[in-house]
């Protein structure tokens, strides 16, 4: 994606983008002795850096009617970019200038003043159940708008959807990377007491609002996977008595059960990257494989074969690749095999068992679930096994998830006792930036979808 980014701000986002890649914990630079001809040695064990101050005053009423919803799309823009912990809201209390129309000139020394490094000014007009928002983001410090002012046009009920657009506009041209506010999540909604927990599968945008319900609570469901362009999901569903793998259409919520290879459980199913085959895991007589199934043809093929347990395996970006979890070692540890099946090559050697691999979008990570010492963490490893960094740990964190963009995950956290119960996390891949999704209820087992069309 193009930056556009001017040179005041180029700095401060390269320093912060240094500081997302390298993590919290990770040393940019480990240099444990200077030459002895080097008189000042500069050893550099941490990257940390402020979020940049951002003022996004309240979006414009252009119309009688508009007053409402352009609070309510200021808001979220703001929740949306603050939530990324890249950014800080400057307080309106602080600003010197008031935005007084969309078309005014910026007084940018007034900007300067509160330490503004970015200015995002908007406005709402309503027509019926039309709304029309447009916006311009500003760079502070080099006086000059970055991009071109843009319009987004929608209805009155979907103005969530706009706002998330904005925000994730403002976010890429900052960063240069691609944005994920504009999508939903999958998971499993549960209640009830926890030795009888209903569980149902239900969608939500990304931060959790929205929440629509897409199967009720008659049998258990687990494990929801979205297709590569949102339209459907898979799921593992025990309506029959015994595991079996079903999809839904999101839009129609329309259900038919996936055929498989004849097999006692299939259960853990994903999508290929083009949507066209699932890739799941076949129980046969205690004995557990990965298979694949076209979903046109209906052909299975098998693409382990060994008496371990194989499972939860996950297609690579490019499709060429397969990581999922085995006790072919005499621990549950992570493989990769090629996408046709053959030879796997062990990928996880640290104390502990490792479970629920998920590729990332950017090919580059490899996120899962370890158990050691009592305890389970989320983290990432490099797709040959290399520099494993844990990024959460609690007595049971587990399932990890990608944003569309692959910066951040998310994850089932579930507290420990009788009145324990699932939630949703996200945290960024450096570990920072923990923070809770609100459901209704108790959650597990999220799955990111793309971003919306």
């Amino acid at each position: 994606m193009t930056r556009f980014v001017t040179n005041g701000m180029r700095a401060l986002v390269s320093a912060l983008l240094l500081t997302m890649t390298l993590g919290s914990g990770a040393p940019a630079i480990a240099q444990s002795n200077c030459p002895p001809d080097i008189k000042l040695c500069i050893r550099i064990v941490d990257g940390r850096i402020a979020p940049l101050p951002l003022a996004i005053p309240q979006f414009e009423a252009e119309t009688a009617d508009a007053a409402t919803i352009a609070a309510d799309i200021s808001r979220v823009i703001t929740e949306d970019l603050v939530g990324t912990g890249l950014f800080r809201q400057i307080p309106a209390e602080a600003f010197i200038s008031q935005v007084s129309s969309f078309s005014a000139p910026v007084r940018y020394p007034d900007w300067r003043a509160i330490n503004a490094t970015g200015l995002l000014t908007g406005a709402v007009a309503v027509n019926g159940n039309q709304i029309i928002v447009k916006f311009r983001l500003y760079d502070v410090f080099s006086g000059a708008e970055l991009g071109e002012g843009q319009q987004l046009v929608g209805t009155t009920e979907g103005w969530r959807r706009i706002a998330h657009k904005v925000a994730d506009q403002v976010y890429a041209r900052i960063t240069g990377e691609d944005p994920y506010f504009d999508s939903r999540v999958v998971f499993v909604s549960e209640a009830g007491p926890k030795d009888d927990r209903r569980k149902r599968l239900a969608i939500m945008d990304y931060d959790g609002a929205n929440v629509q319900f897409l199967t009720d609570s008659a049998s258990i469901v687990l494990a929801p996977r979205f297709s590569p362009n949102g339209d459907r999901v898979l799921y593992t569903s025990y309506e029959s008595g015994f595991p079996r793998i079903n999809m839904i259409d999101v839009a129609s919520v329309g259900r038919r059960e996936i055929p498989t290879a004849p097999g006692e459980m299939a259960f853990s199913p994903r999508f290929s990257r083009d949507g066209t085959q699932v890739i799941y895991s076949l129980s046969n007589g205690g004995n557990t494989d990965i298979y694949r199934t076209d979903l046109g043809s209906g052909q299975s093929s098998r693409l382990t074969s060994a008496p371990s347990i194989e499972t939860a395996p996950s297609l690579s970006p490019d499709g060429q690749q397969i990581v999922f979890e085995s006790d072919r070692s005499g621990t549950q540890q992570l493989y990769v095999m090629n996408a046709n099946g053959g030879e796997p090559n062990r990928i996880s050697f640290g104390d502990g068992r490792y479970g629920t691999p998920v590729w990332s979008p950017r090919g580059d990570l490899i996120a899962f679930t370890k158990q050691s010492e009592g305890r389970f963490f989320i983290g990432v490893m490099r797709t040959d096994g290399s520099e494993e960094r844990l990024l959460t740990a609690s007595p049971l964190d587990e399932g990890p998830t990608w944003s569309p963009n692959g910066r951040v995950l998310m994850f089932t956290r579930e507290t420990l006792g009788a009145t324990g119960e699932p939630a949703l996390y996200s945290v960024d891949i450096t570990g920072v930036n923990l923070k809770r999704i609100t459901t209704p209820g108790p959650a597990s087992d999220p799955s990111w979808g793309p971003l919306q069309p």
